[in-house]
């Protein structure tokens, strides 16, 4: 399979790193405007080094974008026009209609669209997953230090969605009512947010997010009748314990850690796209995915606004 990575920053490089070294995957391009970093991830992974992504239209199997989100749904149309695959970075795009666009072109050429929520292929959460079944509760704390990137949007779409779009997908209902505050500190923008988010279910999630913290914290925990699971992303750990009922007894409390194998989500996620194009099959985070917690943080972000 021919593939090509548009954008080799701080994350595309990874990208590149991973695909390169892939069976059955050929890099076959990697793509930059600035020229130094394009030829400099070439020169790793021994693909041809451009900075003009039209030269590939056409010409390969699959792209993964990892470009400023401005340039996203530029850059990824003409290929899914194509029907090439394509996997393009968190968040999604810059707009809906940017979204929408894309999930449409998708759906009408067949091609497969993939959205780079990295955080769902954690194999922490993949180990929650099925026992995550009646949540009433969420907390997530998001925290890291200033970064040197994604400065082009605020930290909703920088880093709060990751957790957006994995409440999304374990709460399964719709949320109803959303409160948010935001404080922007380092930059024009929120570098700090806090959402509450209310479920249909009648789960709430209480979200914070920050990209101005000393200290780095990755954690969700989910509460639920009879049991509470706590999962640290970055060290893949997770806690679950439950309440156990018996005749006549008083109730006891069971569990503590998991067993949970390390592996790279990026490398998890990117084999489950290559393999989704070779298998014309929908990758576990679809367009519509993407475009789900897309809109979910513009409207905590609008939200925000309001109290400026």
């Amino acid at each position: 399979m021919n593939v090509a990575v548009i954008g080799v920053g701080h994350l595309g490089r990874h990208h590149a790193r991973l695909l390169g070294a892939m069976d059955g995957v050929e890099l076959v391009a990697v793509v930059d405007l600035i020229r130094e970093r394009a030829e400099e991830a070439a020169q790793k992974t021994g693909a041809r080094p451009l900075t003009d992504y039209r030269e590939l239209v056409g010409q390969v199997d699959a792209v993964t974008v990892a470009a400023p989100t401005s340039v996203h749904a530029e850059i990824a149309r003409p290929f899914l026009e194509r029907g090439a695959g394509v996997l393009v970075e968190k968040p999604m795009t810059s707009s809906l209609a940017d979204a929408d666009t894309l999930v449409d072109t998708a759906a009408r050429t067949g091609a497969v669209l993939a959205v780079g929520h990295t955080e769902r292929y954690n194999p922490a959460i993949r180990a929650i997953t099925p026992y995550v079944t009646t949540p009433r509760f969420v907390e997530v704390h998001r925290l890291s230090g200033f970064p040197e990137r994604s400065l082009d949007i605020d930290v909703v779409f920088d880093v709060m969605i990751h957790d957006l779009d994995i409440i999304l997908a374990l709460v399964r209902s719709e949320v109803v009512a959303v409160e948010a505050v935001g404080v922007a500190v380092m930059t024009d923008r929120f570098d700090i947010a806090n959402a509450r988010l209310k479920f249909a279910s009648g789960c709430v999630a209480n979200v914070t997010a920050s990209r101005i913290s000393r200290d780095t914290l990755r954690k969700i925990r989910f509460f639920q009748p009879d049991s509470y699971i706590s999962v640290d992303y970055a060290e893949q750990e997770v806690e679950a314990y439950r309440l156990v009922r018996g005749d006549g007894t008083r109730p006891r409390i069971e569990g503590g850690k998991l067993p949970i194998p390390r592996e790279e989500p990026l490398k998890i996620e990117l084999e489950d796209f290559v393999a989704a194009v070779r298998d014309r099959r929908p990758p576990l985070v679809t367009g519509a995915d993407g475009r789900r917690a897309l809109a979910l943080a513009q409207r905590i972000a609008d939200e925000m606004a309001k109290g400026l």
